[in-house]
């Protein structure tokens, strides 16, 4: 079996290829070994033989401190850089010390600054809003920065009293209201870890042909950094795809010179030679408006605090984050790691009740990363069919009108039979 390995900024893939995995912890030991089933059939039927994955367990969590003593071993870092790919199941956070967060640390330590949400409506999928179809958007996370560095000194602490004094003392500050029972963090949004999501974004956009990318922040009140990301968003577009994207800082710029009717003229005229437009929404309003208006939105480029609570809302109109898949990527060095966006589970664990699908469409997603598109197709044609007709876990067959409540094991079964017609 072979590595992906990038050359001359290209993934390059052998026809076997090796993929390292955790299987995770609570609901994991039942979701990993489903999706693979389902993968290999996948690939089976869409090369005949010619391409096959091998999967490589690797340890992180629970799992791997009962084996190791350790969360994270290095063992498992050393394999994600090496083989550039990797897919994972949800992992426990250690209470009480240790690592913050197993999923925060293995997206700092290769740097994926990509976090990867795509999120779309299957029909037959019960779903809290009216029009559910009109949900297909992209959004593009930024993974490493904003408050998920970890940044943070607890009230009552030596730390906390130094940061304030220094506030105080050396940069003038007088707006803290409770200096001696306040908690401080520090949120770092940079230049360099802004253009490349935004730049990475606009390049998905054009790759699969959206028609928008949309920055979203908290600018109006955080103007330094989340108003940064949103002027160095604006820069990278203008200044790296002008041939390919219309702005609304330039929209704005024309109307000051031009006038609005001329301005709405400019941009129509953009849009029509298939230009992307680049625009942005305060966090608060576009929430609401994801809501009322979700076809206005595709491409999604935001922060990391941000993306957390978009990605979940998303996930919530479409029927929830049982189907809602993500990967950590690094369009740069090739390295990505797609995972389950759900939690452990433990209530359900051992049951045979808990859905696969986040894992499944993770799986699906790095099927395309690959650029094995006809095994990804087969999947999702075939989630498409089993939804269509009622059949799905509990979580979302209960809720359809004609639903068939299925077991995580035989719905696995059920998917793989109906690859064969996909």
């Amino acid at each position: 079996m072979s590595k992906v390995y990038m050359q001359e900024g290209q993934l390059v893939v052998p026809d076997q290829v090796t993929v390292p995995f955790i299987e995770g912890d609570g609901v994991g030991a039942e979701i990993t070994p489903v999706c693979q089933k389902i993968v290999n059939e996948a690939v089976e039927l869409a090369y005949q033989g010619r391409r096959s994955i091998e999967w490589k367990e690797v340890l992180a969590g629970g799992k791997a401190f009962e084996q190791t003593g350790e969360w994270l071993p290095e063992a498992t870092m050393e394999a994600f850089r090496e083989y550039l790919i990797g897919i994972k199941g949800p992992l426990t956070t250690p209470v009480g010390g240790g690592i913050r967060s197993l999923n925060v640390a293995l997206r700092q330590s290769l740097d994926l600054y990509v976090c990867l949400r795509p999120v779309r409506w299957f029909k037959g999928v019960v779903s809290p809003v009216k029009e559910p179809q009109k949900v297909n958007m992209h959004i593009f996370r930024e993974n490493t920065e904003d408050i998920y560095a970890g940044i943070e000194w607890e009230q009552g602490t030596p730390e906390a009293e130094k940061f304030f004094a220094f506030l105080r003392d050396e940069m003038g500050v007088t707006k803290v209201r409770f200096p001696e029972t306040s908690s401080f963090g520090v949120k770092p949004v940079s230049v360099e870890g802004s253009k490349r999501l935004v730049r990475s974004a606009i390049q998905y956009a054009l790759q699969h042909h959206l028609p928008s990318v949309t920055l979203v922040h908290k600018g109006n009140i955080m103007k330094f950094t989340e108003g940064g990301f949103k002027r160095w968003g604006y820069e990278v577009a203008e200044q790296e795809f002008g041939e390919y994207t219309f702005t609304m800082s330039q929209f704005d710029r024309l109307k000051k010179e031009l006038g609005e009717e001329s301005a709405r003229a400019c941009m129509a005229d953009a849009v029509n030679k298939g230009k992307i437009v680049v625009k942005d929404c305060i966090c608060d309003a576009f929430l609401q408006n994801t809501l009322l208006t979700p076809e206005d939105y595709s491409v999604i480029a935001t922060l990391n605090l941000n993306g957390d609570y978009v990605s979940d809302q998303l996930a919530a109109m479409v029927g929830g984050i049982g189907i809602a898949p993500g990967a950590n990527i690094n369009y740069q060095t090739g390295h990505a790691i797609f995972e389950a966006t759900h939690g452990t589970a433990p209530n359900i664990a051992g049951k045979n009740v808990v859905n696969p699908c986040s894992l499944l469409l993770s799986s699906v997603m790095l099927l395309e990363y690959i650029g094995w598109q006809e095994a990804a197709v087969r999947i999702t044609a075939a989630l498409e069919k089993a939804f269509g007709r009622g059949e799905a876990t509990p979580d979302l067959a209960r809720f359809m009108p004609n639903g068939q409540p299925m077991g995580t094991t035989e719905f696995g079964e059920k998917i793989v039979s109906l690859l064969v017609e996909a």
